[in-house]
């Protein structure tokens, strides 16, 4: 059941007048949905992508978006909007079609069909594991894990089943040549050939993976393969903006936020830099660009900024500075709200003058827009609109960053790392292991859990 609150189906007319945590709620509220009215009626879990009107068929299940939903179940539960038994419900209804569907050394594939749980390629050679899409899964559900902590036996068989699907996956097997490798096909094997280095979207995979109980990589991995590779550090000066790590002005959005759905920034920070300031400094160049909008794209500004990957009026582009097509995708701002809170709120109210009918919809903002050629798109996707769920909780109260940094297995993993972070006393916490299966308690006095 979700409940009333959680239903908007249409905005106010007088939207643009409401102070910011009623725009919020509303923002929240309607991409939730995409989540648990839209989810796939079968498994439960996220379909990659729905359009703006209408159920065809579709058993296109996303991994990583259904991490990301989970997310914006548990955001939904805390703030009232979904019933918790139903949650719970419908988490193990997800964990009965993953249990069941094919994994490779314990990870999952990139899409799986949503009824069967059968693998569904994302390629033609891309048809086993992606352990990056399954990071952003157990992103999820260590999320649903540390909230879920109740004595309840449902909520202990939650958490059990939660621990062996961790606990199965083998993510050394995936550490070849010093370096972690993004897929395995058990028909191609590593013919993809796919190390994943250079800045992006993938820091969470290492953290989980270094965090393994029985499969932890060597740290090795980190820092000769990851941060080794030509695109990992930058250093270079954007507008009067330094960025520390990534591509020539920063790359797509995401590499700010899939993997900082979970993963706090605040006062993170390891040899290489000093995350908070990665991601700002990343969100501010992408706004920047657009304010300047050196290409004359129409309806470009201060207002109206984000670039991301999405869907686009020919394609599916990770859309960029640097690849900038006059694609704006809602996601890229919205889910910048941590960062950059004053030009995520401009951005929300700016969408929210363009065309009712066109931007908004059943599952909130649309994928994406291009002025220039009067296009909107007809569809959601999973990837973008979880995050805007999962940043905004961030920024408003912290909740899923302290749910996931208070996890185990993301304390050792940064550990093992080299990651330090400075918290609100200012004092250097070196994740330790201590608060293995802490109590709730104990893992609140620690600072990483919501109160």
């Amino acid at each position: 059941m979700i409940l009333a609150s959680c239903r908007t189906p249409d905005l106010p007319n007088d939207a643009l007048e409401f102070a910011e945590d009623a725009l919020l709620d509303i923002v929240q509220r309607q991409t939730i949905r995409y989540f648990w009215e839209g989810a796939h009626p079968v498994s439960g879990l996220a379909r990659d992508r729905q359009k703006t009107a209408g159920d065809a068929p579709n058993d296109l299940v996303a991994i990583g978006g259904s991490g990301f939903g989970i997310m914006a179940i548990i955001v939904a539960v805390e703030r009232g909007w979904v019933d918790r038994a139903e949650a719970l419900h419908r988490l193990h209804r997800m964990l009965d079609l993953l249990e069941g569907s094919p994994r490779y050394h314990g990870m999952l594939p990139h899409f799986i069909n949503g009824s069967t749980g059968d693998t569904i390629p994302f390629r033609r050679k891309d048809d086993g594991a992606d352990i990056v899409e399954t990071a952003f899964l157990f992103q999820g559900l260590i999320c649903a894990r540390e909230y879920l902590d109740q004595t309840a036996s449902e909520e202990q068989r939650f958490r059990a089943r939660v621990n062996t699907l961790l606990a199965q996956a083998e993510w050394d097997w995936f550490a070849r040549k010093g370096k972690l490798y993004w897929h395995w096909s058990p028909r191609h094997g590593w013919a993809m050939n796919n190390p994943i280095e250079g800045w992006n979207e993938c820091l969470l995979a290492f953290v989980l993976a270094a965090g393994s109980q029985h499969h932890a990589i060597d740290p090795d991995c980190y820092h000769d393969g990851f941060a080794r590779a030509p695109t990992f550090e930058n250093g270079r000066n954007y507008n009067g903006i330094v960025l520390q790590l990534g591509p020539n002005f920063g790359g797509p959005l995401f590499f700010a936020h899939y993997s900082f759905c979970g993963l706090d920034p605040n006062g993170l920070s390891d040899r290489y830099a000093d995350y908070w300031q990665q991601n700002t400094c990343h969100a501010l160049i992408n706004h920047q660009h657009c304010v300047l909008n050196p290409h004359g794209h129409k309806g470009y500004g201060a207002d109206c900024w984000g670039l991301t990957a999405s869907h686009g009026p020919t394609a599916y582009i990770a859309h960029a500075p640097d690849r900038d097509v006059g694609v704006i995708t809602p996601s890229a701002a919205l889910s910048s709200f941590p960062y950059v809170p004053d030009q995520a709120m401009a951005a929300l109210r700016g969408f929210l003058t363009k065309p009712r009918d066109r931007i908004w919809g059943r599952f909130g903002f649309v994928d994406a827009f291009c002025e220039n050629r009067n296009w909107y798109a007809r569809t959601y996707l999973a990837i973008n609109q979880g995050p805007i769920v999962a940043m905004i909780e961030n920024h408003r109260t912290g909740l899923l960053w302290k749910l996931f940094m208070g996890a185990h297995e993301v304390r050792l993993g940064l550990a093992r790392l080299g990651f330090t972070r400075t918290g609100a006393t200012q004092q250097k916490d070196h994740l330790g292991a201590d608060t293995v299966h802490a109590s709730p308690s104990r893992r609140k006095a620690a600072g990483f859990v919501a109160t």
